[in-house]
């Protein structure tokens, strides 16, 4: 199967290599990489593999030569008391790879890029635990080659290799961490007279590159390693002739100690011819295969398959189907599926055909949507549509269930009056406002406020300021009405928060400037307790009198205050001012306006106690003035008692002289 499928790539059969005849989806492009994907199992196309009914067995191994390779090497290693890491890019393989173990009955651990970081430290965990059964760790390369420590593995496995080596030798190092034991042994999975044998080829040429040149401090020209149009049609074309010419399976019977010594072999020799190149020769290595220079690639059997293949729409890149696991076949599982026990998700109500947009920022009138409501309730009625039961309303299911069902069943047909009156109303919306015109409002708002009008109407770009006028009239009064209005208003609600935060400040720096006649020499700020170690008080006076001359609501203040600190010259040796960013004096301005505003805050409250005291004591003098009057006639109603009693006295005196 895996030969005849890179056969059928090869000559772009675009109806076996996209679903096993069925209609074409996409247009193939990309043919080195389907010609990797079928290197490493033709099961990575979807079709390719038989069934149904799907099972897992021994095919999973017969249909591919690495798989075949791969299973005779895991046991030789378990047998050997090692543990194994395989890598590969691509996470449909380690979904083969997986029910491969399952069918082995190989424990196993699993890391890609959709694992969860907590399942991925578990699993490392459980992997490199003392007597742990785990004998196989799969990875991803990207996902798993960077910061994992399986020192606890002492056998890598490069299922399928990278373009760029120094991904496969982060994969390698994932064993050889601190704590390992044993001596780490690498395999690499190469398929021979295919794509692969070349892929490796180059990626050992950069690596003897990068050992010639980069690691003495020179560097390589990125053009060295770019792949041109020449260098991929001869990949493609390597061992095409070997795969055309062969009928059989060439899966190998071979011992497996027989394998790794030819494998051993083929390494050396290639590493011998690296090694007698220069650094001038490996710049010019190409990627050329042997003897195909003065032969077409497409004659096979005395037939020129370059006709055939123009008959045919040549396409681009087959989208991968993901891969499940097959379950195996299960009596209850297929008749539970068969007759749908479960009850199937309700159809969306139909609505009618060519039924008007209407959106709700455009706010038509209300009169509108009762039409339209009314209009798809009788075409709902037509087609004998019967409103299912929601569940999720739970006890108000049923009562919701019977009101909508009513409104269809009597509902009518518009009359002549009423689709005149649709029509009309259609036109009243604010139909020339779109979604893009209504978020540039929103966020005019935000920045300005509700009340500027003409900020906001210069912000929305082709309105007039009467259009936006009218809109934001008619946008208050009916913003209820918008779906998502909370989100709005919030939005819009912290935006003011922040106009007004603006002003408040503003209003600070005001007051604390007016009580100085020359506040860039007198201004003083009240530290307490919180001045700080890194800036003096002459700064701080500075970025105060600066940002209030600048204008604290400007837009980029900060950047201008930093070019005003750096040309100050009475700042030109203070190097720790000089060199702080935009950011970091925005920074302390804030902590400065803190002080500030507490500042004044006090000031207002001290002048407020004084003035309440001094009302208070004028009230207190007016009543000692009252009561000092009060005293002075109970003190002339007391003589006036003592007179009259004088006299009262010299009277009674004479009356007994005279008796």
């Amino acid at each position: 199967m895996q030969r005849e499928w890179y056969t059928k790539i090869l000559m772009k059969d675009i109806d076996v290599v996209n679903g096993a005849g069925k209609v074409e989806k996409m247009r193939l492009q990309n043919i080195l990489m389907q010609l990797r994907k079928c290197t490493n199992h033709p099961y990575l196309f979807d079709g390719a593999e038989p069934g149904p009914p799907y099972t897992t067995d021994y095919h999973l191994l017969e249909n591919s030569g690495k798989m075949v390779v791969l299973d005779k090497l895991l046991m030789k290693l378990q047998v050997q008391g090692s543990r194994v890491l395989i890598f590969s890019q691509m996470t449909r393989m380690l979904d083969i790879l997986e029910d491969f173990c399952h069918w082995r009955g190989y424990n196993y651990c699993r890391l890609d890029g959709q694992t969860p970081h907590e399942d991925r430290s578990n699993m490392i965990a459980d992997y490199n635990a003392e007597n742990s059964l785990k004998f196989i760790f799969m990875l991803s390369t990207r996902a798993g080659g960077l910061g994992i420590n399986l020192a606890t593995a002492d056998v890598v496995i490069i299922y399928d290799s990278d373009w760029n080596p120094q991904m496969d030798l982060q994969a390698m190092d994932r064993a050889h961490r601190i704590g390992q034991k044993k001596q780490v042994r690498v395999f690499r999975l190469i398929t021979e007279n295919t794509v692969e044998e070349k892929i490796v080829e180059r990626a050992e040429v950069k690596l003897k590159l990068d050992k010639l040149v980069i690691q003495q401090g020179r560097l390589v020209d990125n053009k060295t390693n770019q792949l041109n149009k020449d260098e991929m049609l001869n990949i493609i074309r390597f061992g095409a002739n070997h795969v055309f010419q062969s009928r059989d399976s060439e899966i190998t019977d071979e011992d497996i100690d027989g394998i790794l010594q030819k494998g051993e072999e083929k390494t050396q020799e290639q590493m011998a011819k690296l090694d007698k190149l220069g650094e001038s020769s490996l710049r010019s290595f190409t990627l050329d295969a042997d003897n195909l220079e003065n032969r077409s690639v497409y004659q096979f059997e005395g037939e020129d398959y370059r006709e055939k293949q123009k008959l045919q729409t040549l396409g681009s890149w087959i989208e991968p189907p993901k891969r499940e696991r097959k379950a195996n076949y299960a009596v209850d599982a297929y008749f539970k599926e068969a007759l749908r026990v479960a009850e199937p998700k309700a159809p969306k109500a139909p609505r009618p055909p060519k039924q008007p947009i209407v959106q709700d920022f455009q706010f038509f009138p209300p009169r509108l949507f009762e039409l339209l409501d009314q209009e798809i309730y009788h075409y709902r009625k037509s087609v004998n549509y019967k409103v299912p039961k929601n569940s999720d309303l739970g006890s108000e299911a049923n009562k919701v269930q019977r009101e909508e069902q009513r409104k269809i069943d009597e509902a009518e047909p518009l009359t002549e009056e009423e689709l005149v009156e649709k029509e009309s109303l259609l036109t009243q919306g604010f139909t020339n406002w779109t979604k893009r015109d209504f978020n540039q409002f929103i966020k005019a708002n935000e920045k300005y406020g509700r009340d500027d009008i003409e900020n906001i109407a210069r912000e929305v770009e082709g309105k007039s300021p009467d259009e936006v006028m009218e809109y934001s009239t008619v946008f208050w009064e009916r913003c209820h009405e918008l779906q998502d209005i909370d989100r709005i208003m919030g939005q819009i609600e912290r935006g003011e928060a922040k106009i007004q935060r603006r002003a408040s400040i503003k209003r600070a720096l005001d007051s604390k400037m007016a009580r100085y006649r020359a506040p860039f020499h007198q201004l003083r700020i009240a530290y307490a307790n919180n001045k700080g170690k890194n800036y003096t008080e002459e700064e701080d006076r500075f970025l105060v009198c600066m940002l209030h001359k600048l204008g604290f609501d400007k837009e980029n203040v900060y950047e201008e205050l930093r070019a005003a600190v750096r040309s100050a010259p009475q700042f030109r040796f203070d190097w720790f001012l000089k060199s702080r960013t935009a950011l970091e004096l925005q920074r302390r301005c804030n902590t400065l306006i803190t002080l500030i505003e507490r500042e004044n805050q006090e000031l207002e409250e001290k002048e407020r106690l004084e003035k309440k005291k001094k009302t208070g004591g004028g009230n207190a003098a007016g009543g000692g003035g009252a009561v000092g009057s009060g005293g002075g006639g109970a003190a002339k109603s007391n003589q006036k008692r003592k007179a009259d009693g004088t006299a009262a006295s010299n009277d009674k005196n004479r009356k007994k002289k005279k008796s």
